[in-house]
């Protein structure tokens, strides 16, 4: 089979290891992919936002499949562009996508089905917002409407925090128009896990659960980042509270989609937060994760081209999805400055010595060649996995490789997992 994956991050390169291990990958392009990615496929520069240009590329070069891993393209409708030509693609359509593309849409769907208690309120003004907010008090959640490159969401501890989300939504205009409403939700507390399914609008297979790192500090202090780290399992996560996310949130929101015109078809990635009166939905997403598939995808046993053919197909319920008893743990190694502004372009060594361990891979997220050399082309550069019997074993190697990669400014946290191995 020809297999295309469109993205360039460490997810992608994550699929792109994985779908070469199927006996059946015959060639695996990437567009744009990055330097890892050209050690199982061939690197095609192509925008991940020109649709037209994508179909075509698969149109003209037999591509029997191809696998989305970032969002945009999705809320744009590449399923839409590649189902009028016939071509094959793992992903939900434009509509459904809307679970990721529009806060309002999932609290709002959520709401009708019951399948969340969490309490929200829709503006598209600054003065009902601003009212809304002092009469229910801080701490409160303010998010951007639409796509807003992770930036949208605010946190607010105080009034005036969410106030000034708000008027970066309202008034400065910073999120453009996925900021023209805005939706604000009471504040959760408790422990966040990440459940990911595979699905064709009927079957619903879960894959293992994850949990990862925002901040960019140890001790989960300082700015938002794309993520840090990560693991699988989650001890925190019980069996009865898993399936229960599963059966009756996550199951019950692809019925409810499928009620609403839009059968989802792909990964729905569900954002859990753990709360003393049970799980809740904090936000779904409509692809994979990153770098939650640094994690789950080296836990699989089965297959992956196997599962998403399937999937496309309509006949997941035909396929028996596997995974390996084993703890796995993901190192981000970042560039000095991350997630604000960093240098580029900086020699990357130590690699093969860090795959040395055999238990150890090296995705790459923010990775070039330049005149042969490995470099930095990111935030976030490599994400350094491990697996293990126990996590003590799996973090002890993952850190052990992270010691021998080095780069000018590298920059890690010394804590991922650390509460997996205390739990």
């Amino acid at each position: 089979m020809k297999l295309l994956v469109v993205g360039s991050g460490g997810r992608e390169h994550t699929l792109a290891w994985k779908l070469a291990q199927s006996p059946v990958a015959q060639t695996i392009y990437c567009a744009p992919g990055n330097a890892g990615c050209s050690q199982q496929g061939e690197l095609v520069e192509l925008d991940v936002e020109d649709l037209t240009a994508l179909a075509d590329f698969a149109e003209d070069h037999d591509v029997d499949l191809t696998l989305v891993g970032p969002e945009l393209p999705l809320v744009m409708g590449i399923a839409e562009v590649f189902a009028e030509r016939g071509l094959a693609l793992y992903g939900p359509s434009q509509a459904a996508a809307q679970v990721e593309g529009s806060k309002r849409f999932t609290d709002e769907l959520l709401d009708k089905y019951g399948i969340s208690n969490k309490k929200f309120a829709v503006f598209d003004d600054l003065v009902s917002a601003n009212a809304y907010v002092r009469q229910q008090g801080a701490p409160i959640v303010v998010k951007a409407d639409g796509l807003a490159a992770g930036k949208g969401v605010k946190v607010a501890q105080t009034i005036e925090e969410a106030e000034r989300h708000i008027e970066a939504c309202f008034v400065d205009k910073t999120f453009g128009e996925a900021g023209e409403v805005v939706v604000i939700e009471e504040c959760l507390v408790g422990q966040e896990c990440s459940i990911k399914v595979f699905t064709d609008g009927e079957t619903v297979v879960p894959m293992v659960p994850s949990q990862d790192y925002k901040r960019i500090g140890d001790g989960d202090t300082g700015d938002n980042t794309g993520g840090m780290g990560c693991y699988s399992p989650v001890p925190v996560l019980d069996d009865e509270t898993f399936w229960y996310i599963v059966d009756e949130m996550i199951t019950p929101t692809v019925r409810g989609l499928a009620e609403e015109g839009c059968p989802y078809c792909g990964t729905l990635y569900a954002g859990c937060i753990l709360t003393p009166d049970g799980p809740e939905i904090l936000e779904f997403n409509c692809r994979f994760g990153d770098p939650e598939s640094q994690v789950v995808l080296p836990r699989l046993e089965s297959d992956l081209v196997e599962i998403l053919q399937a999937t496309v197909e309509g006949r997941l319920d035909e396929v028996d999805v596997r995974w390996r008893d084993q703890k796995a743990v993901c190192v981000v190694v970042a560039s000095g400055g991350y997630p604000g502004g960093y240098e580029k372009g900086k020699p990357i060594t130590g690699l093969e010595e860090a795959e040395a361990d055999g238990a150890v891979t090296v995705f790459h997220a923010g990775t070039a060649m330049q005149d042969g050399q490995l470099v930095t082309s990111g935030g976030r550069v490599l994400g350094v996995t491990a697996l293990g019997q126990t996590f003590a074993e799996a973090r002890d190697r993952a850190y052990q490789a992270v010691g021998k990669i080095s780069f000018e400014n590298m920059y890690c946290r010394s804590d991922i997992a650390l509460r997996a191995v205390e739990a």
